[in-house]
């Protein structure tokens, strides 16, 4: 069935704003980041002053939403959390890879999600450091700026080039590098980039073959995900089960499913 202009419409104006508001908040935290942060990287104060760059970006990015849009709902990492009436839901992370923030490090990006009626329809990403923007509308493919982009084809299990993250809790952390040494011997290497949503959009380039981690918040996923998928990533969490704080995959066709029953005879998807 063909879909209704109005949502065809409505898709395109959530993706004006989205690019926007990404391009906004990244080249304010790009210009805004001060000379010598890398420097103090281990002083408080460097620290305070990423997490008050992360959340000017988070006010920065809700106050042109709540411009343009004002009857929607926010969630966002840094506390954004409003209802809306629209059945429109946006889901942003104004800095996602902090810790890259802090040391100077070029992958870290804004992140920037609508939803409607609670599926994703549009996934903005810019990570300016990189000088890319990666956007999906739902049903209409994924780009990277102007450029359609898909995912590589899948390679056999032990050739995988697989990305992932770890989490802050030493417990959590000391869990999931057990996974990775089983899985290190397994696969052609495994990459740990430091931004969810970099590595997902990673995947719709073929930089990466796949990518997995426990513990991602939906501010994480959201955008990244839909760009995968829609340069065709197949994304889901434990066999059955749709990405979630639980556990994120996303991988081409042929080895989404062995790298996931692999995770799952691991329990990556557990502490």
């Amino acid at each position: 069935m063909p879909e209704r202009p109005e949502r065809t419409a409505l898709k395109g104006e959530l993706l004006r704003i989205a690019l926007d508001a990404a391009d906004r908040a990244g080249t304010f935290l790009r210009d805004g980041r001060p000379e010598d942060l890398a420097v103090a990287a281990t002083k408080s104060s460097a620290v305070d002053v990423v997490t008050e760059m992360d959340i000017a970006s988070e006010k920065l990015i809700t106050g042109l939403l709540a411009e343009a849009r004002p009857e929607d709902g926010v969630l966002g990492e840094e506390g954004a959390s409003v209802e809306g009436t629209s059945g429109v839901q946006w889901v942003i992370d104004p800095l996602d890879g902090t810790v890259n923030y802090l040391y100077g490090l070029p992958s870290w990006a804004v992140s920037i999600a609508a939803r409607v009626d609670g599926e994703t329809v549009v996934g903005v990403v810019y990570a300016p450091m990189r000088g890319e923007t990666y956007r999906a509308v739902l049903g209409e493919g994924a780009h990277v700026n102007e450029r359609p982009t898909r995912v590589r084809p899948a390679p056999e299990f032990a050739q995988a080039l697989v990305g992932t993250g770890f989490g802050y809790l030493a417990e959590r952390r000391a869990r999931q590098a057990e996974v990775i040494r089983h899985l290190v011997p397994e696969v052609r290497d495994i990459r740990r980039g430091g931004s969810a949503a970099i590595d997902l959009c990673d995947v719709a380039l073929g930089r990466l073959d796949a990518y997995y981690e426990r513990g991602l918040h939906p501010w994480d996923y959201a955008a990244g995900d839909l760009v995968a998928r829609e340069a065709g990533a197949l994304t889901g969490g434990r066999p059955g089960e749709p990405v979630s704080p639980e556990l994120t995959l996303a991988a081409p066709p042929g080895l989404f499913e062995p790298l996931q029953a692999r995770l799952e005879a691991l329990g990556a998807w557990h502490d």
